[in-house]
């Protein structure tokens, strides 16, 4: 065995296999190799690392394979030692039959980058078979008359080797009337002819029997034997003659069983029996004798069976014409099966990668490759793809192609391609083969997650339990598998001072929102923040979206009353006049509530009151006025219990007590109600002491200056009263205030209020200015009874 040299080696950058960035492409010739057919299994044939210039580390990681035609793997590859080796036992005869040479094509595939090469094994024959004539014995009949130098066909001997190998020779036993002449046919064959160098005489020697050798050109040389028996046949003077020596027909080969291929017509001019003539085929093959069949009385040569130009290409086979008195003659029939379409293209698929990665760049989806049996235009193809996808087609070497991406493919758009290879060939009609092959594209992390809403606003009633379920938020993403698992989280506010982690949770999974505390309205009425969703890709992408939470008001805050206050050390006493019209203002309760909206509504009314009708509480602004004119009945201390109450549901109310003290002209003395007593027994606040402790101040200050003013006026009065009463100015004047004693002076009982009005922001001072009237104390009592209203007031 042989190795030729590598040689027209090239290559070229093009594409990758799988994830690769680029693979190369190229061309090459390898071989030819040889070897002797009937080699056993195993057998060393050449090393593919030497020739294809890799170490065995690169063969391995390259990937290198052998692609046969096929699918016969007469090779294998041992990748360990690069030694190309013999898969099986070749037969030449088997696999090439006459052909010769007989070569095997195959080629060697090459990953990372790729790389094919055509390769060739040329399997050598060996003289292995021995001539074999298909008769053991011919019988030849041959006139008596027959003149010397006459030849007379013989059976050819069959012998399956080719070449030197093949029949060589035919030798003819020793005798004294006949020698054998070899000849050679049109396809290289060798047939025999017997010719005559001497006359025959009947009457001296009726039958001959000689031995026929055929010898091939093997070494040794290998014979085969067969007996020609040759009966010398009384005189018929004339044999049949053909028309035409050589019949050359050419028959379609998609023609039906049964068509005529040719009729051949032979004459023998001789009468009677020795002018009938029969056909036979003279010595015809085995395949002839299944192909071809001839009417013996007609000529005519017919198909048996359906010819196939593919597998064999012509038919050569003589026709004898033999007479009734056993003479012959002999033309040649030589069939040229014409081609026809009536093979389609075969499309042999030798690489696919699937899945293929989205985003990436011209990679190498397929190598197949494409033959045609047929011949001319018949075998020449063309292929393509559908026109709307993002493949193309490129050709490769000796009828290969590669079919790759002519885009960057997205799997969002498009995930799954099914690509049909059409492979048209030129003959008439065209036929056409069509090969679907199926390509995913796999996923790439190249979509972030994306929220329904780019802000989502949630309602959450205050006073909720923990772990309430507030909401959610949403996120898809359009890759798949782990690209598409959605993760979230939240995200550090922008406000650092909001507690977040301690108000919120979200569940990874599905985005579900729980509040983690009860909230509060009054002290958080909204919050809002980011929430991320991440997918589990390489790298991960992810978004934002944000979150507004509002907390929704419940009615939890009972109103809250700011005046009169309700916790002070005294009560403050409201001092209406009793000459006081319908609808004077007594006072104003002033009350706020913590919560919002309707729940924050307040109204006010009368709870309860010591002389009902008296007082009225306006239900919007809480202003207390009269309701009616004062008169003497009416108690001069009033307790009103007014009600604030909300517009929540359920309502939530306070209530405030109010102390009320009708005066005659704001100067009749007054006690304060025991409850106040106790109040100022009870230890007071700071804030509370200071502000009695400064009244008090002021209180003393202002009473020893008017007892100052009153002492210089009595002094004055009393200078004059030497003289007779002092003039008085004329007026009422409420009797339980006048000096029934007549000495003009004031009851020691007589008091001043002072009432600081909270709420207000003003003091206000009251006190009255003491008026003397100069009347007996009945004539006064009478006065007073019938102008009760008299009033006196100074506000300072």
């Amino acid at each position: 065995m042989e190795t030729g040299p590598m040689h027209n080696r090239r290559q070229r950058q093009v594409l990758v296999f799988f994830v690769c960035l680029s693979m190369s492409w190229g061309s090459a010739d390898l071989g030819p190799y040889s070897v002797v057919e009937e080699t056993e299994k195993g057998s060393f044939v050449a090393n593919l690392a030497k020739d294809l210039e890799l170490g065995l580390a690169e063969m391995a990681t390259r990937a290198v394979r052998i692609i046969y035609q096929g699918n016969k793997e007469h090779l294998q590859l041992k990748v360990q030692t690069g030694d190309l080796l013999l898969n099986e036992k070749l037969d030449r005869e088997e696999l090439c039959g006459t052909t010769e040479p007989c070569i095997l094509h195959f080629q060697v595939l090459m990953e990372k980058p790729l790389e094919i090469f055509q390769a060739e094994l040329r399997v050598k024959d060996i003289n292995d078979h021995s001539p074999v004539f298909n008769e053991r014995e011919i019988i030849l009949k041959i006139l008596e008359n027959s003149p010397t130098g006459t030849a007379f066909p013989l059976s050819n001997a069959l012998d399956l080797d080719v070449g030197s190998n093949n029949i060589q020779n035919y030798t003819i036993s020793p005798n004294f009337h006949f020698r054998v002449i070899t000849h050679n046919r049109s396809d290289g064959r060798k047939y025999p002819e017997l010719v005559l160098d001497k006359e025959l005489d009947r009457e001296e020697e009726p039958e001959i029997s000689l031995t026929l050798t055929a010898l091939d050109g093997g070494s040794p040389p290998r014979y085969g034997t067969a007996q020609v028996r040759i009966e010398v046949v009384d005189i018929n003077d004339n044999a049949p003659q053909f028309q035409h020596l050589l019949y050359e027909v050419h028959i379609p080969e998609n023609s039906p069983v049964g068509s005529l291929v040719v009729t051949v017509s032979a004459i023998d001019v001789d009468s009677g029996l020795y002018g009938k003539i029969s056909y036979t085929f003279f010595q015809p093959s085995e395949d002839i004798s299944k192909t071809l069949e001839v009417n013996p009385e007609t000529g005519e040569i017919r198909l048996r069976k359906q010819i196939d130009f593919e597998t064999v290409l012509s038919y050569e086979v003589d026709v004898k014409a033999t007479d009734g008195g056993g003479l012959s003659g002999k033309c040649t029939l030589l069939l040229q099966v014409v081609d026809v379409n009536d093979n389609p293209p075969e499309v042999t698929v030798s690489a696919l990668t699937s899945p293929i990665p989205e985003n990436s760049h011209e990679i190498a989806v397929a190598v197949f490759s494409v033959s045609d049996p047929d011949s001319g235009d018949n075998g020449k193809t063309t292929s393509s793809i559908q026109d709307d996808l993002p493949f193309l087609l490129k050709p490769s070497v000796k009828n290969f192609y590669t079919l790759v991406t002519d885009r960057t493919l997205d799997r969002e758009e498009r995930a799954e391609y099914n690509i049909t290879i059409t492979v048209t060939d030129m003959g008439t009609p065209r036929l056409k083969t069509e090969h679907n092959i199926t390509v995913l594209v796999a996923d790439v992390n190249d979509n972030a997650p994306a929220f329904t809403q780019t802000s989502y606003t949630l309602w959450v009633r205050e006073n909720n339990s923990p772990a309430l379920h507030i909401g959610s938020v949403s996120a898809t993403d359009t890759d798949a598998g782990a690209n598409a698992q959605v993760t979230y989280s939240l995200l550090p506010p922008p406000d650092p001072l909001l507690p977040l982690a301690s108000l919120v949770s979200i569940n990874p999974d599905n985005g579900h929102l729980f509040a983690l505390t009860s909230l509060d309205y009054e002290a958080l009425r909204a919050f809002e923040f980011r929430v991320g969703a991440t997918d589990r890709g390489s790298p991960a992408l992810s978004s934002q979206a944000l979150v507004r939470v509002l907390v929704a008001d419940a009615n939890d805050n009972a109103p809250f009353v700011l005046y009169p206050l309700q916790n002070a050390s005294a009560p403050c006493t409201e001092l209406v006049p009793r000459a006081a019209e319908p609808g004077y203002l007594v006072t104003k309760v002033v009350a706020v509530d913590g919560d919002a909206g309707q729940n924050a509504w307040l109204s006010y009314q009368l709870l309860k009151a010591t002389e009902p009708g008296l007082f009225g509480v306006w239900a919007h602004n809480g202003e207390v006025r009269t309701a009616r004119l004062l008169s003497e009945r009416d108690a001069p201390k009033q307790r009103l219990v007014v009600l604030v109450k909300d517009n929540g549901e359920p309502p939530l109310s306070a209530s405030v007590t109010l102390h009320v003290l009708l005066v005659d002209g704001f100067s009749q003395p007054y006690l304060p109600p025991p409850e106040a007593e106790a109040a100022a027994a009870a230890p007071a606040d700071p804030l509370t002491v200071y502000l009695v402790v400064a009244l008090a101040s002021v209180s003393s200050l202002f009473l020893f200056s008017v007892l100052v003013f009153v002492a210089v006026r009595l002094c004055r009065r009393g200078g004059a009263g030497s003289a007779g009463r002092c003039p008085v100015p004329e007026g009422h004047f409420p009797g339980h205030l006048v000096d029934v004693s007549g000495t003009g002076t004031l009851s020691q009982s007589y008091q001043y209020e002072v009432c600081l009005m909270g709420g207000t922001g003003t003091n206000e001072f009251k006190f009255l200015k003491p008026i003397l009237p100069n009347f007996s104390s009945k004539g006064i009592v009478r006065e007073v009874e019938e102008n009760p209203s008299f009033q006196g007031s100074v506000g300072i």
